[in-house]
């Protein structure tokens, strides 16, 4: 039995995540844990002082994640991280300390089978294509922007090409920022926040002649858990 704590169990994913864990034959759901509500731990370091964790799966906020799996890395607790917002040069440093003290450790963008193979289906539409956009749509209550997922999808596509601005003109913005964010290989990447979405993208290639989208809409949260409990089950197999 895998003894898993969910941290940011107060939020919308970790409510799902937590009774995801209880209701799977192989996990345990050994602590909550949030800043916010009563009845759950207040910290890792609470938690983990009071009960055994085997596996922590993080939804909590970009400005807490790092810090989070330091903890964890530091003290012997795998980790899942479904939170976004760390930058390459964090999750170098959690890579290098994963493997520095044999704590297994997962970074995933995005949980949902439709996400990753949208995420797959661009990185091999990028070998056809010069030019190339990301929209990701939101909803208005997350932090961060643009999505993790499609900073992961840039860079996936980044690898086919050094830049999707084939034959763009010099550009001017009378309007800062109305071209979105450049990301890797100069794809710009725009960043929608709206009630009413809950998580979407879309992947949008030209060429002359012809366009090609390639979307993923999520309309429940249910549909992360699956990755979440094949995550949590592929890092309690490490070391």
């Amino acid at each position: 039995m895998i003894k898993v704590a969910v941290c940011g169990a107060n939020g919308r994913m970790g409510k799902e995540v937590c009774q995801t864990v209880i209701d799977n034959p192989d996990t345990e759901l050994a602590a909550k844990i949030d800043i916010n509500g009563s009845g759950v731990y207040s910290s890792i370091k609470q938690a983990s002082e009071n009960v055994k964790i085997d596996v922590l799966v993080d939804f909590t906020q970009p400005d807490s994640i790092f810090e989070n799996a330091k903890f964890c890395l530091n003290n012997d607790i795998k980790i899942v991280i479904g939170t976004t917002g760390l930058s390459d040069s964090q999750i170098q440093e959690l890579k290098d300390l994963s493997l520095k003290n044999k704590t297994g450790c997962m970074i995933a963008p995005n949980f949902s089978t439709g996400a990753v193979l949208m995420m797959m289906f661009s990185q091999i539409a990028a070998k056809y294509f010069d030019n190339a956009e990301i929209i990701e749509l939101h909803h208005n209550q997350k932090k961060d922007a643009p999505s993790g997922t499609a900073i992961k999808t840039a860079l996936m596509m980044s690898e086919a090409k050094k830049t999707f601005k084939c034959g763009n003109c010099p550009e001017k913005e009378t309007i800062q920022g109305a071209r979105g964010g450049t990301s890797y290989s100069d794809i710009q990447i725009h960043s929608v926040r709206m009630p009413g979405f809950m998580a979407s993208q879309e992947v949008i290639f030209g060429s002359s002649g012809q366009v090609l989208k390639i979307r993923h809409d999520s309309s429940d949260r249910k549909c992360y858990m699956d990755g979440v409990m094949l995550a949590v089950k592929h890092v309690f197999d490490i070391y």
